[in-house]
């Protein structure tokens, strides 16, 4: 290790530190340590409260005499005698100890491991209940810790000890150690990035202190306070991120200024196959104001599953035909890119508006062809995948871009389509849009750069859809109904988790398809669909569906967005537990979407609270704006609405939605400091930058901006 204490350094190998070497560093590289700033970073899960420890002689005094008296206490003395009573996992292992003014019983229950664990001589520090059991007190359970100095340390006080992430090899008290060891050094070697007037507004204690206060705290309140400054942090960098790429696309880049007039609204509403809603009409209200601007849109629509949001997308796509640009549409799945060219193809019937689909399974010669069309301005409106992120895919002149199922979509991937316009000086209006909605919390953090349209009503003559939850043994009944709702002429979907048999015992496509087609659903027409068949085909059986030659599609979760049968009134999920709750909801809302009567049966055993808080949350509401707000809730924000994909990392400290207000905070603060310093030059602003730029500079594209 360093010869002192003082050449530690933030970057000093965790190898290095005393007590870790090699071996253990291995350990310590596992949870992602590898050197004395990740250790500083590697904060807290909880705290253990540490009583102060008292003599034997006075916990006799402190537990009153009435039987079954306790008080939570802490003792440290030497084993005198051990022994088992009873035998296997029921039995319990005992513990006399001594600390030379008297004796007290330990007694551990369901803990037959203790006998390999704890000898007579050993000097250990327990804490826990103390309770009197007639003239004795005996503590049940308690926590312990070995002494290993051959002489004991002074009778330790009050604290809050960290607990610390681990894994085996690597427990909780070994983390401590380590951090005791460069936690004082370390923090001399770290600069705030918040200056001292800043930090005294916002009531915000200096970094150093921060640290100290996480890893080290003397009492709750410091705990707190050392937390909301680290919670802060996070927040204000991602905000200041947010808003600095939103600064620059609205000053610096420009869109072009779309046309629009009350003849070519009239000539685009005749080609939709219904009159929109009053939430549809306000929705293209702001659509038209911002792109008759030449600041660059980047608009969200949210709307529930069923809530007409194509009609909007191709709407704003019109628009840039009509001005003699071209559009494009991005979907998650090849399939929904086919459901998307298919609807948006029936609604353009016999309009010269000229159509085009890359997906990965376009290849060759008519990818060639395609490309070339659209690079010469041949093709007005092109639907696609993640195809249509790559490097040779370039546009005549690109004026709005539709994103559909914005969660699938990281800020990385909209700011790549936004470069397609060719001129580094000019982007594309940017439309997203999603069925599950974004929380009000989320839609501050990674989504902050989006204004936001929400459409919060259904298209009349909607029915809501009735959820149920059975349990697996009672599957035959849900398909004698599945049966009779078929013969009076419905369709149904049958979704499953898997294509293929696994170990995993789950049902999959094809066998639960021979199942049902030999049993329940004999008298039915089925098919099956999945991603693994091929475009031709999937189209078919989809066009069959559609036209109700098929009566039930056995399928996989490709169905979750973009199909639309209004006549498909039954939702069987199997194993619904496995699925995600916006992508339960997501694959409820194929039925409902004509005027019959609809019903979604999840067939569910969960084996965990979040599974069974899932199928709790399903049955409880159809409104996806309560939905995405339950799924926050479950999940927190880690791995919801692409902020895996985005390339933001998920929060070490804030919880949202608990820190609300800190976020909220945050956002005006981040607003406030942007205006002033609009790119955070100077010396007071340069490690708030560089930090900013390593925590978000990629994921968020702050390589213009800062």
């Amino acid at each position: 290790m360093p010869a002192d204490a003082t050449a530690i350094s933030l970057t000093t190998n965790i190898a290095e530190l005393r007590g870790v070497g090699d071996r253990r560093a291995a350990a310590f590289r596992r949870l992602g340590i590898r050197c004395v700033a990740d250790l500083l970073l590697h904060l807290p899960l909880r705290y253990e409260h540490e009583l102060p420890e008292q003599s034997i002689d006075l916990i006799n005094q402190a537990v009153p005499p009435e039987h079954g008296a306790d008080r939570n206490l802490a003792v440290r003395g030497e084993v005198l005698t051990t022994r088992s009573r009873g035998s296997g996992r029921k039995g319990r292992f005992e513990a006399t100890l001594h600390d030379g003014t008297g004796t007290i019983l330990l007694t551990w229950f369901n803990a037959p491991w203790m006998r390999e664990k704890l000898h007579p001589g050993a000097t250990i520090r327990a804490w826990g209940r103390a309770k009197r059991w007639g003239d004795y007190v005996q503590m049940t359970n308690p926590k312990w810790e070995m002494y290993e100095e051959e002489s004991p340390p002074e009778g330790r006080g009050e604290r809050y000890r960290p607990v610390y992430p681990g894994h085996e090899e690597l427990p909780s008290a070994t983390i401590e150690k380590a951090v005791d060891e460069i936690l004082t050094p370390a923090l001399e070697k770290l600069e705030d990035h918040l200056h001292a007037d800043y930090r005294k507004g916002a009531a915000l204690p200096p970094l150093r202190d921060a640290y100290r206060m996480v890893h080290r705290p003397e009492d709750e309140e410091e705990i707190r306070a050392g937390r909301r400054r680290l919670a802060f942090d996070e927040l204000l960098l991602l905000q200041l991120g947010v808003m600095l790429k939103r600064r620059h696309r609205r000053e610096t880049l420009r869109a072009p200024a779309l046309k629009h007039h009350e003849g070519m609204d009239q000539h685009i509403r005749t080609r939709f196959p219904f009159p929109l809603t009053d939430a549809q009409n306000a929705v293209i209200t702001d659509l038209v104001a911002d792109l008759t601007r030449q600041e660059p849109m980047n608009r969200l629509v949210q709307g529930d599953v069923g809530a007409g949001k194509t009609v909007i997308a191709v709407y704003a796509m019109l628009m840039a035909v009509a001005s003699d640009h071209q559009a494009a549409l991005m979907a998650p799945t090849a399939l929904l890119a086919e459901q998307h060219l298919l609807s948006i193809r029936r609604m353009l019937e016999g309009s010269r508006v000229r159509i085009g689909l890359l997906t990965a399974a376009t290849k060759g010669a008519a990818r060639q062809e395609l490309l070339q069309d659209l690079a010469e301005g041949r093709i007005d409106l092109l639907i696609g995948t993640h195809a249509l992120l790559t490097e040779q895919v370039a546009f005549r002149s690109l004026g709005v871009v539709v994103i559909d199922e914005q969660h699938r979509f990281g800020v990385h991937q909209r700011a790549t389509i936004r470069a397609k316009s060719g001129d580094p000086r000019s982007a594309p209006h940017v439309l997203v849009m999603t069925a599950t909605p974004i929380p009000r919390t989320l839609s501050l953090t990674v989504f902050g750069d989006l204004d936001t349209s929400s459409i919060r009503s259904l298209p009349p003559g909607r029915q809501p859809i009735l959820t149920r939850h059975v349990l697996p043994e009672k599957a035959p009944d849900v398909y004698r109904y599945v049966a009779r709702r078929i013969a009076q002429g419905e369709q149904a979907y049958i979704v499953v988790p898997v294509i293929e048999e696994s170990a995993a015992g789950l049902k999959d496509v094809e066998s639960h398809h021979r199942h049902l087609a030999q049993g329940q659903l004999s008298q039915a027409r089925l098919a099956v669909l999945h991603g693994r068949i091929g475009r031709d085909e999937r189209e078919a059986v989809m066009e069959r569906f559609r036209a109700g030659s098929i009566d039930a599609l056995v399928a996989t979760s490709v169905i979750e967005v973009g199909v639309d049968v209004p006549n498909a009134t039954m939702m069987v999920i199997e194993h619904a537990e496995r699925f995600g709750l916006a992508q339960l909801h997501q694959l409820r809302g194929r039925v409902g979407r004509g005027t019959k009567k609809s019903l979604c049966v999840l067939i569910a055993e969960p084996t965990t609270e979040e599974g069974g808080a899932r199928i709790d949350a399903l049955v409880s509401t159809a409104d996806g704006f309560a939905i995405a707000e339950k799924d926050l809730a479950i999940r927190g924000p880690g791995e919801l609405f692409g902020a895996r994909q985005a390339g933001v990392a998920p929060f070490r400290v804030a919880d949202l939605p608990r820190d609300l207000e800190l976020l909220r905070m945050a956002r005006r603060d981040a607003e406030a400091w942007v205006r002033e310093n609009p790119r955070l030059l100077g010396e007071r602003d340069a490690l708030l930058k560089k930090r900013l730029l390593k925590a978000h500079g990629k994921a968020l594209g702050l390589g213009d901006v800062g």
